[in-house]
């Protein structure tokens, strides 16, 4: 018979207590997750321009083209 069925999960009161204490200086990087080696950077747009460009290409290539006309 499946354990699960014959013994139910207990309470979230059992097993939840009301503060925990890490030790940050133990700890190690996660190593299943993906490390990015291109630097990224987020910015924000306001809604109206957001409605016009709504890809990142489309703000990449509108910025690189902004970037050619200026002197």
């Amino acid at each position: 018979m499946n354990e699960m069925a014959s013994n139910p999960m207990p309470s979230s009161e059992d097993d939840l207590q009301p503060e925990y204490r890490f030790d940050y200086q133990k700890a190690k990087p996660n190593r299943f997750a993906v490390r990015n080696v291109e630097k990224l950077k987020v910015v924000v747009l306001d809604d109206d321009v957001a409605q016009v460009f709504t890809t990142p290409e489309a703000v990449n290539k509108a910025l690189r083209a902004f970037i050619e006309a200026m002197p």
